[in-house]
């Protein structure tokens, strides 16, 4: 009988470790004032999904000045989550910023947006059901896209149409298909383009807009 007991003790502590180990369910989260995460400071979903407010934020369609569900400061870091419909405008980048493992699952009006300079880092994620682009420049810097999966888009990345200041994109390690336009696009004959080490298919053009000498490209395999 004792044996017994023991033994029933024993499985029973052994499956409370068990679910006490295992991660709570995520969550859809409706967002209906933009989230500011502050100069420096890193915002972790926790693998769970954000989607707008389509009354207070925006419905995720092509409509100009739609309002963002985050915005990063400078120095700022968004990581481990899902960004579903509506996405609204998705994010906004006031200076340098970093995406780590950010997945928008139906891209609104745009996913990302860098509204003043600054170096972006994307790393990890993807992008899928982009109408038109899904990363908008809109003041000069960098963006640096690595390991990132994107499908079903119109562009990866587009620099603001008709400015001239410098913008450099760079596309690593990615796989991206089913792009109704290019993979990166600009209208400045100063802006750069790189695409390494990464799959594509279904891709017009790697390249739209840029000058002669200002792009470069390595690895890359068509299937």
């Amino acid at each position: 009988m004792m044996k017994k007991m023991l033994s029933m003790t024993l499985i029973v502590g052994l499956l409370s470790t068990l679910f006490a180990a295992l991660p709570a369910s995520a969550a859809t989260i409706v967002v209906s004032t933009t989230i500011v995460v502050p100069a420096n400071t890193t915002f972790d979903g926790q693998g769970n999904t954000y989607v707008a407010n389509p009354n207070t934020l925006g419905d995720g369609s092509q409509a100009e000045n739609q309002k963002p569900i985050f915005r990063l400061e400078a120095g700022a870091k968004l990581q481990n989550l899902y960004i579903g419909a509506p996405g609204a405008d998705g994010v906004h980048c006031y200076g340098n910023c970093t995406i780590n493992n950010v997945t928008w699952l139906d891209v609104g009006e745009d996913a990302l947006t860098l509204k003043s300079s600054g170096t972006v880092n994307i790393t990890g994620g993807g992008a899928y059901k982009a109408y038109d682009k899904v990363f908008q420049m809109n003041a000069s810097g960098t963006i640096n896209i690595k390991n990132f999966r994107a499908d079903d888009i119109g562009k990866l990345v587009r620099q603001n149409g008709g400015t001239s200041y410098q913008v450099n994109m760079w596309v690593d390690n990615c796989d991206i298909s089913n792009v109704k336009d290019s993979i990166l696009r600009t209208d400045s004959s100063s802006s750069q383009g790189k695409i390494t080490n990464t799959r594509y298919k279904n891709v017009p053009t790697l390249f739209k807009g840029f000058a002669s000498g200002k792009t470069s490209q390595s690895g890359n395999t068509q299937y």
